[in-house]
C-alpha cells in the first residue's frame, strides 16, 4: 500500500498536477478571500472571522478533488496497466487505500498554507486575538471530514470509466449531490431527515467548533461506503 501511495505522490509532483492543484486553490482563495469585493471578502465584512473561506472553501474543492482523483484508476485502465496491478501481491483494499491516501494527502499540502489565514485574521483583530479558535478548528476538522468524502468519492468514479472526462464529471455531481443536493431536496419536502443525509448538514455543526460523534460518524460512513464500493468494483475487474 505504502509503495502506491508513494507512487501517487511522486507521479502528482513529477507532472503539473499537484503543483496546479495547489496553486489554483491558494489562489482561487486569496482572490475571494482578500481582494475581490464582495460577499466573501474577509476585509469588508469587518470581523475577526474566517466564516469566508469555510464557505468557499467546499465548494472550491468540489471541482479540485474530483481533478485529482479523476486519474487514479481511470488512467490505469487507459493505459492497460490496471490488469497488472491487480495482479501484484497486494490486495485489493491496499491497492484502493494507496491511492486514495495518495490523493487524500495532496489536498491536505494545499489546505496547509491557508493557516497563514488564521495567523492574519488573528493579528487583524481589534484586539489582537479576537478570533474563535474553537469555532475555527471545528471548521478546519469539518473540512478535513469534507475532503476525506470527497476524495472517496473520486477515487470511486474513477473506477467506473477509462475516460478520465466521464470520471471527473461523475465525481462533481456525486459531491455536489452529497454536498447540497440533499438540502435542496429537504427544502422542497420540509423534511429534516433528508436535510441530515447531507454533508452540508454536518460540515456546519462542525464549523460550530463543537465535535459531535454523529457528524464524525456520518463522514466516515460516506466514506468508507465509498471505499468499500470501489474495492468491489476492482474486484469485478479480475473476474
Amino acid at each position: 500500500m505504502f509503495a502506491i501511495l508513494k507512487k501517487e505522490i511522486n507521479s502528482f509532483f513529477a507532472s503539473p498536477i499537484g503543483y496546479l492543484v495547489i496553486a489554483i486553490f491558494l489562489v482561487l482563495n486569496g482572490l475571494f478571500l482578500w481582494v475581490f469585493k464582495g460577499d466573501f471578502n474577509i476585509l469588508d465584512y469587518g470581523f475577526a472571522d474566517l466564516s469566508s473561506f469555510f464557505l468557499l472553501a467546499p465548494w472550491i474543492l468540489i471541482f479540485l478533488i474530483p481533478a485529482v482523483t479523476m486519474r487514479s484508476f481511470s488512467d490505469e485502465k487507459k493505459q492497460g496497466t490496471l490488469e497488472l496491478l491487480l495482479t501484484k501481491p497486494i490486495s485489493h483494499l491496499q491497492i484502493v487505500l494507496g491511492k486514495y491516501f495518495g490523493a487524500f494527502i495532496l489536498i491536505i499540502i494545499a489546505l496547509t498554507p491557508t493557516l497563514l489565514y488564521v495567523y492574519t485574521v488573528y493579528a487583524l483583530g481589534n484586539p489582537m486575538g479576537n478570533l474563535d479558535i474553537g469555532s475555527t478548528l471545528g471548521s478546519y476538522f469539518g473540512l478535513l471530514f469534507l475532503v476525506a468524502s470527497y476524495t472517496a468519492i473520486g477515487i470511486f468514479t474513477s473506477t467506473i470509466s477509462d475516460n478520465q472526462i466521464v470520471s471527473f464529471i461523475l465525481s462533481v455531481f456525486l459531491c455536489f449531490l452529497f454536498y447540497i443536493g440533499f438540502e435542496g431536496i429537504s427544502d422542497f419536502t420540509s423534511s429534516t431527515l433528508i436535510d441530515q443525509l447531507g454533508m452540508s448538514y454536518h460540515y456546519r455543526s462542525m464549523s460550530r467548533g463543537v465535535l459531535d460523534t454523529r457528524d464524525i460518524i456520518y463522514f466516515l460512513s460516506v466514506t468508507f461506503f465509498f471505499i468499500s464500493v470501489t474495492k468491489l468494483n476492482l474486484n469485478r475487474e479480475t473476474k
